[in-house]
């Protein structure tokens, strides 16, 4: 069920071999170069994948919990929010009925699950008969393993000679799911898949459309592989999608595990369930919505065609018992339909009123929900975000959320979005109307708490767009990657100067060749997975005098960060325990934070750390094993040095020209500021080799005492590359004028063939003597307006990157 135009495509494609350049960085192609078809372009999905769009329906759980009655999902109820989507909903997209748990009691003569006959006294037949003759789909829902009973009734299999239930379970017992419900299955026994095939061909004789499959591990609350439902859901993917069966994977699943579920499933559960548990007074409530902005932002790159990221119901549409505002009912489906996540809500449908039914309906929103084109955040470091996608047709979807407390003006830069200069014009989804024309950017004012303004931005005419390596109109054939330690990052650095008086002794240098950044708990790349709080002031020494902390095992913190070393720092307390160590998914360490009764508590105590890793991209995730808290007080990242030294000190007279090395080729260096000042290359700097020279009259013009001068660096587009190796091409079809491939260049890159509408129109080779980013390596302007696709295949077995296109309207 893979999307083979998203991360890591892995269509291998046979290249016919192409004539190389020997020599120079680019160069038509000559009259001996062969010049075979480029290969054609792959589709987002492949033929039958279910996943084309996110689904629109409703799901029971949320007025499961809100009622306080697991078994409200009666055949009346069923029946009546079927009718009233119908009447009220289906026009709009909305044609699933999806049932949580509780449908079921008992087994049949084959172990497989019977619905409840006090629920459905006419059979849930009749219900399922009910929602397909009101045009609808129908789901039901299903968790891992297999229930005690039925394992020990040692019934047979059905369609499978000489298999039982009682077989088919790993032994010793072992729990199969978060609550411990059922046993774990031994699926080396091929009696195992057998009885999972004859659930789905059950749920295909009843014509059931959907399944969600809940206590999928790793994720819901268990990262450490103690429970690990992957060879469930590879099973119950092969029974369910050789039926036609939708494929649901719940909950908060573990991201580290993303490219196995896009292949086995059509949609994951990103989080905790959205439900508030407020039985009777709320679906939901803000906070539970706030915290899914993160998440998005962890996934958006996983989503889409394919395989779509699930938010949870989308609880908006019955006024008061929703438990948000209005804004905040908005910013939700805001978030829903650009993040491409299924749009379905939990709601009473029979109570749906007249704003809710708005949201719920208004055309253009489903549009951009259903365009399947997940947004992503320029940043999500504040309050006021800025989120956008690049859209098919050329605009671009913007969603302008304020999420603080007190009305704020939130602006959207065109740069930003990388929508070149013009004057681009703006609609307000929410309002369907005509804003006019701007330039530069848009300022939505007085914005209010927890509010929103969703936009859609049609370029001018001759506008450029870039589009980043990772966007999703951007194709890939071969075996092509992600960063893995391939990007180079936009960073800056301080120099420290240090202006010492005449006869003042100069202080220590210290550690000049080593940089440390001090991440506190509060940081925007941290983020937290189950239920953290929050505490300030409490006087004991914390870093910035706060920590994060939580009572619940299997609480997590997540941070990818850039750099060669990372220290976990937080306190040593009697009520601490042991936190298990992951490093780029894997177990690493576990460590314990405890002491013994009566030790006086240790504050900002690094409790585990780890040097010398291969600089580039890493993920630390720390889980809590055990211990009353699990705290966290501030994350130390060693980065790469890119000065050396990194400290100087000069005399505030009569100060020398002096020189600091570059770990970066020195074009990549952008600027030198100091404070608000850029620098003057030529007059305050100049190059030689590897150096900067600050000059002798710069330096002694500087104050007495410290000043920082902040190196600025560039880094690839977003911070993020594609690569490969071997037989692998890169494309982008678009509608405009003019196209421009950028690439970084590198010692270890050798020649790649450029076409354009399939004709070969240039060989350049983007081998260089240091690691160049964001070059524009190939360009042609001047075509005739219309749709163009561009292809870059690698010519040689040396490595290809790619950061991206941009092409001109």
């Amino acid at each position: 069920m893979t999307s083979p135009r998203r991360l890591l495509r892995q269509a291998l494609c046979g290249l016919a071999a192409v004539g190389l350049l020997v020599a120079g960085t680019a160069g038509p192609a000559s009259a001996a170069d062969p010049a075979p078809t480029p290969p054609p372009p792959l589709p987002r999905v492949e033929p039958g994948d279910l996943a084309t769009a996110p689904y629109m329906g409703w799901s029971s759980f949320s007025m499961q919990v809100y009622s306080g009655d697991g078994r409200w999902i009666d055949a009346d109820q069923l029946i009546a929010q079927s009718d009233a989507m119908h009447t009220k909903l289906q026009r709009f997209g909305y044609d699933r009925i999806n049932v949580d748990a509780g449908w079921n009691d008992g087994f049949d003569e084959f172990g497989r699950p019977k619905p409840s006959t006090s629920l459905y006294p006419d059979g849930l037949q009749a219900v399922i008969d009910h929602v397909h003759d009101n045009g609808q789909k129908f789901g039901l829902y299903f968790i891992p393993g297999i229930g005690p009973e039925v394992y020990e009734a040692d019934l047979p299999v059905w369609n499978a000679p000489g298999c039982t239930t009682g077989d088919i379970v790993k032994q010793p017992l072992t729990k199969a799911d978060y609550w411990g419900i059922g046993w774990a299955l031994d699926f080396d026994d091929p009696c195992t898949t057998k009885y999972i095939d004859s659930i789905g061909a059950l749920l295909g004789d009843w014509g059931v459309d959907f399944v969600k499959f809940d206590s999928v591990t790793p994720g819901s609350g268990i990262g450490d592989l103690s429970l690990d439902a992957r060879r469930d859901v590879a099973a119950w993917s092969d029974a369910l999608h050789s039926r036609d069966i939708w494929f649901e994977l719940s909950w908060a699943l573990d991201p580290r595990y993303a490219d196995y579920w896009r292949e086995k499933a059509d949609g994951w559960r990103l989080d905790w369930d959205v439900e508030c548990y407020c039985e009777n007074e709320a679906l939901t409530t803000w906070p539970n919505i706030a915290r899914l902005f993160p998440k998005a932002e962890q996934w958006w790159r996983y989503t889409g065609p394919g395989g779509f990221g699930d938010l949870d119901s989308l609880n908006v549409g019955n006024g008061r018992m929703d438990g948000l505002t209005q804004d905040e009912r908005r910013t939700a489906t805001s978030l829903w339909a650009i993040s491409a996540a299924p749009m379905y809500t939990g709601n009473d449908l029979t109570q749906l009123d007249a704003f809710g039914l708005g949201l719920l309906t208004n055309e253009e929103v489903i549009a951009i929900n259903q365009a399947a084109i997940p947004a992503r955040p320029v940043s999500t470091a504040g309050k006021r975000q800025v989120w956008y996608s690049l859209q098919d047709d050329g605009s671009y979807v913007v969603g302008l959320f304020n999420l603080g407390s007190t009305d704020a003006d939130v602006t959207a830069s065109w740069a930003d979005l990388g929508l070149g200069d013009g004057r681009h014009r703006v609609r307000d989804v929410w309002a369907k109307k005509n804003l006019g024309s701007f330039t530069d950017g848009f300022t939505a004012a007085d914005v209010p708490p927890h509010g929103v303004r969703l936009l859609r931005v049609t370029p001018a005419g001759a506008a450029a767009s870039t589009v980043n390596d990772d966007a999703i109109q951007v194709g890939y054939g071969g075996d092509w990657a992600r960063n893995g330690n391939e990007e180079v990052a936009a960073t800056s650095q301080d120099l420290a100067v240090t202006v010492v008086p005449d006869g003042e002794e100069p202080p220590a240098p210290g550690d000049t060749g080593k940089r440390v950044a001090e991440l506190n708990d509060d940081a925007s790349e941290i983020s937290y997975s189950g239920s953290w709080s929050h505490s300030t002031g409490r006087g004991l020494g914390d870093h910035e005098d706060d920590v994060h902390w939580t009572e619940k095992d299997g609480d997590a913190f997540e941070l990818t960060f850039r750099g060669t070393g990372v220290s976990y720092v937080t306190e040593r307390d009697e009520s601490q325990g042991e936190v298990a160590v992951y490093l780029d998914g894997e177990l690493v360490d576990t460590v314990d934070a405890s002491l013994p009764a009566g030790t006086p508590r240790e504050s900002q105590a690094v409790v585990w750390s780890t040097t010398d890793l291969e600089n580039g991209e890493h993920t630390l995730r720390m889980e809590k094993k055990n211990g009353r808290f699990m705290l966290l007080d501030r994350v130390d990242v060693e980065q790469e040095n890119l000065i050396t030294p990194n400290a100087i000190v000069v005399p505030d007279e009569r100060a020398e020209a002096t020189s600091v090395e570059l770990g970066r080729d020195p074009g990549e260096l952008t600027a030198i500021r100091h404070g608000g000042a850029v620098l003057r290359q030529g007059t305050d700097w100049t190059t030689d080799g590897q150096s900067v020279v600050l000059s002798a009259e710069y330096l002694t013009a500087l104050p007495a005492g410290d000043t920082a001068l902040t190196f600025a660096f560039r880094g690839d587009g977003g911070d993020d590359v594609h690569a490969a190796r071997g037989e692998a091409w890169t494309d982008l079809t678009f509608t405009g004028t003019g196209v421009t491939w950028i690439a970084p260049t590198a010692p270890d890159q050798g020649p790649v063939h450029v076409y354009v509408d399939g004709v070969l129109k240039q060989t350049v080779d983007t081998s260089t003597s240091a690691r160049r980013t964001q070059q524009e390596l190939f360009s042609v302007s001047g075509l005739k307006r219309g749709a163009h696709r561009i292809v870059v295949v690698n010519g040689s077995d040396a490595p290809v990157r790619s950061d991206g296109f941009r092409f001109t309207r």
